[in-house]
């Protein structure tokens, strides 16, 4: 039985940290989940939950991991039991753990999905480059979602990326890589940026992003708004959890989780930055009314990008800078539920190794994705509904994410003990932590409960 990796060093944590956070979320779903929320006053509540709910949870992840050395699966099962008011019963917190593992399994199933579109594109535009005419070059996602068997393929490239990387292990595979990915993606996304903001429409896309018009908000804004903060910071996969379980004890997880979120909020504006513009120049969108489906990334962008000057040059780029975020977030993923079979293994006294659980379980989520795959071909839905992956990622995220999120926060606020939360939180090479704990431990234990059980209600009242 393998020991237990760490991390070789902080900067290692932190690009895989941030690289699991950043993800097909903040390219993918953040300017799509913006324009349905009109905008600005979107990005204000945003950022509001990300410093207020996203961030208290995720340094109680990173502490429930390095806690108990284990996934959120065995971790959550060490909590304390909390007991139910007026009774002799006690709520066992085990179901928090097993849906958060639960969530990982399904989300990289179809996540890996939409990297292989991400693939198919990068492809395309591979192959434009050397091309003597652009009128060869047809972005279109009708290829794909009418062959659930090329979706397939593309998933399963993708999924074998990932599983190499994670058979490596922490420090030989995830953060030897992502160590690796994280600057040419950071290259990547600024040269895009300086790009994209150079074009006419960027003023008309910076008003929209930064001008805030709360009457576009609707009741289920503020459930978008905590569900995609929990998603960009991999807050609820047990993600943090795992990689707070390799964390040293030297390394302060309170300023880690600070920079974490930090990092990956300014990144979700930037890829506000990035795509808007070229939207709004693409003449696909009237502001507050952009298309909402992944035809925005996968069909309008990449046409409009072809017929700029070098388009194939920065349609490549742009892919490949995409490509990138969706495997960070991948491997994160696959990390997770990796670690919690190899400590249930463990726990079993059942002697596996790493290649085989890797191997099975990548096998397992390859099956899995066919049902993501083959859905567009069975349900097909017309160009202004929403297909199958919106409404599993709605559901999942708008929905089971915050739910878990309720979940975590009851975990860290009554399972573990007082003595243990100032133990892990407190640094005293930084005074600032003991001036901050009090505030965290009462976010946990009031407000963050408080505003997730408030923004399913509203979300609820809204369909009604």
């Amino acid at each position: 039985m393998e020991k237990r990796g760490y991390w070789k060093t902080r900067l290692g944590f932190y690009l895989a940290a941030i690289g699991s956070a950043v993800g097909l979320g903040n390219l993918w779903r953040f300017p799509y989940i913006l324009s349905e929320n009109g905008g600005g006053a979107f990005v204000v509540l945003y950022l509001l939950f990300a410093l207020t709910v996203g961030l208290p949870l995720l340094v109680g992840e990173l502490i429930l991991g390095r806690t108990f050395r284990q996934g959120v699966v065995l971790s959550t099962e060490s909590l304390q039991p909390i007991p139910i008011f007026g009774t002799r019963r006690w709520l066992s917190l085990k179901w928090v753990g097993r849906l958060s593992f639960l969530l990982s399994v399904v989300v990289l199933s179809y996540y890996a999905v939409i990297s292989g579109w991400v693939l198919h594109f990068m492809t395309q535009f591979f192959f434009a480059i050397f091309s003597s005419t652009r009128t060869t070059f047809d972005p279109s996602l009708d290829p794909l979602l009418t062959s659930g068997w090329m979706q397939m393929l593309l998933a399963s490239v993708h999924i074998l990326v990932t599983l190499v990387v994670v058979l490596k292990g922490v420090q030989d595979g995830i953060e030897r890589w992502v160590g690796a990915m994280m600057p040419v993606f950071a290259v990547l996304l600024v040269s895009l940026v300086i790009k994209s903001l150079s074009l006419p429409s960027s003023g008309e896309a910076l008003r929209f992003l930064f001008y805030p018009n709360f009457s576009q908000l609707s009741l289920s804004s503020f459930s978008h708004a905590i569900g995609h903060v929990l998603f960009t910071l991999s807050v609820g996969f047990g993600t943090m959890v795992t990689f707070g379980s390799y964390l040293k004890d030297s390394d302060a997880i309170a300023s880690s989780g600070f920079r974490v979120t930090i990092v990956d909020t300014l990144l979700s504006f930037t890829a506000g930055l990035l795509i808007f513009p070229i939207a709004l120049g693409a003449g696909s969108v009237e502001l507050g009314a952009t298309r909402t489906d992944p035809g925005l990334l996968f069909e309008t962008l990449p046409r409009f990008l072809m017929s700029l000057p070098g388009g194939a040059f920065f349609g490549l780029a742009f892919f490949v800078c995409l490509y990138l975020s969706a495997l960070g977030a991948s491997l994160g993923l696959m990390e997770v539920i990796v670690s919690n079979a190899l400590d249930w293994s463990k726990k079993k006294k059942w002697k596996v190794q790493r290649l085989e659980v890797v191997w099975t379980l990548g096998g397992l989520i390859l099956l899995l994705s066919a049902i993501p795959a083959f859905s567009s071909v069975i349900f097909r839905a017309s160009k202004n509904s929403k297909g199958f992956l919106e409404w599993l990622d709605a559901i999942l995220i708008n929905g089971c994410l915050p739910l878990v999120g309720l979940g975590l926060s009851l975990a860290f606020s009554h399972g573990l003990s007082e003595m243990e939360k100032k133990r892990q939180f407190i640094d005293e090479n930084k005074i600032e932590t003991q001036a901050l704990f009090p505030y965290w431990r009462w976010a946990l234990k009031y407000f963050v409960p408080m505003v997730i059980i408030v923004s399913l209600i509203l979300q609820i009242l809204n369909s009604i």
